[in-house]
């Protein structure tokens, strides 16, 4: 018998109608070509777990001076977009939805992973006390510290304001449904929006509003230049991966950046809890917060099952739920999901080594989800209250 719950049901998103409530959340794989596009078996891999109601890709960096780790993709060569358009087709053709997450690590970087010359950018000087990974002189993967970053200068932001618009644009155009800015996990706009960093004294530092601005320039010029429907961001408060602390008013920064956001008519916003924690906690205060100013879909993202996702669902928390780690080793996640079917196991030391193996060859179970017949949904409304990507 098949139960009905929230999880399994439709959800409009803007402009799309999704055929669940389950997204697929971006993470980091390190399967791409030489100049950095995405495998042909990548268009595999991603359709093999279609059935979610939302995928959101691994981290695309908007630029090669904003990449932070090896082996990771690209979309600005016409090699590049080709393998992605090859993707989102792949997708399509099995009935799913694609966003491209689009990602400037910043300081979280190292030089050997950067065009020759380029050195790594923050809002400070300030170097991240953690490592990334980098390749040797064999093309063999290894870890490397962070490099000292360089401080941008106020006049370069719309340059790299340009480069999260021109990689939205070119996201659409190979297909993708629409976009996902990252703004978590102590990446640069997370790096801006940081005290403990961004001791700036020019418009992009000093208090909430000048630390936050940088994201929300980013957010309000790829609205402008692809529709707001197609846009998405993720935060993550009180994450501390990347060498990050956690903010000391969270209420307050997010409190403004959801308000903010929610201004630009978001296609949604996704929060990561990185300790899958507070998250779960309907009346936790940051949570409820963020839910009073952000009015749109709310995608929520921390160590979830399937009991832990409808309750957070029935309670109003969140529209949406992500799940990572467990669609690597279960491709038909939303099938096991639904009929109760017990996860497979993951390999952890095939997360990023490269080829089929812990990347396509995950057997799927034989049942399918049922079939929805989807429905247009009211927008949702406020209720009371991996490494890389």
């Amino acid at each position: 018998m098949i139960p009905s719950r929230l999880l399994f049901a439709p959800l409009a998103l803007n402009a799309a109608t999704l055929r669940n409530r389950i997204v697929m959340a971006p993470m980091t794989r390190c399967r791409v070509s030489r100049d950095h596009a995405p495998l042909p078996m990548a268009a595999r891999y991603y359709a093999q777990r279609a059935d979610a109601g939302l995928i959101v890709s691994e981290g695309i960096v908007v630029s090669d001076r904003g990449r932070g780790y090896a082996r990771t993709p690209a979309l600005h060569s016409e090699h590049q977009q080709q393998a992605w358009r090859r993707v989102t087709a792949a997708v399509h053709a099995r009935g799913g939805r694609i966003f491209a997450q689009l990602w400037h690590c910043g300081r979280v970087s190292a030089a050997g992973v950067l065009p020759p010359g380029a050195t790594p950018v923050g809002p400070g000087s300030k170097v991240a006390a953690c490592s990334v990974m980098a390749e040797d002189g064999r093309h063999r993967p290894c870890l490397t510290p962070c490099s000292v970053p360089r401080s941008l200068d106020t006049d370069e932001m719309p340059e790299l304001i340009q480069q999260f618009v021109l990689a939205a644009r070119r996201a659409r155009d190979v297909g993708f449904d629409g976009v996902e800015i990252h703004a978590a996990n102590g990446y640069l706009l997370d790096q801006f929006r940081c005290p403990y960093l961004n001791t700036r004294s020019d418009a992009y530092g000093g208090n909430v509003e000048g630390r936050c601005r940088l994201t929300l320039d980013v957010a309000a010029a790829v609205a402008h230049a692809i529709g707001s429907s197609h846009t998405g961001l993720r935060l993550s408060p009180l994450g501390t991966a990347n060498d990050m602390q956690p903010d000391p008013e969270p209420e307050a920064t997010y409190g403004y950046l959801a308000s903010r956001l929610d201004r630009l008519g978001l296609g949604y916003l996704h929060l990561a809890d990185q300790s899958g924690d507070w998250i779960h906690q309907r009346r936790h205060p940051l949570l409820r917060c963020i839910r009073r100013n952000f009015h749109g879909t709310l995608v929520l993202c921390g160590g979830f099952d399937l009991a832990s996702a409808e309750e957070a669902l029935q309670a109003g928390s969140g529209d949406l739920i992500a799940f990572g780690r467990p669609f690597i080793a279960n491709p038909d996640l939303v099938s096991r999901l639904c009929h109760g079917t017990p996860l497979a196991p993951l390999d952890h030391d095939t997360l990023y080594t490269g080829g089929a193996h812990g990347y396509v060859d995950y057997s799927a179970h034989v049942t399918k989800p049922p079939a929805t017949r989807p429905r247009r949904m009211k927008r949702a409304t406020t209720a009371a209250a991996p490494a890389g990507s």
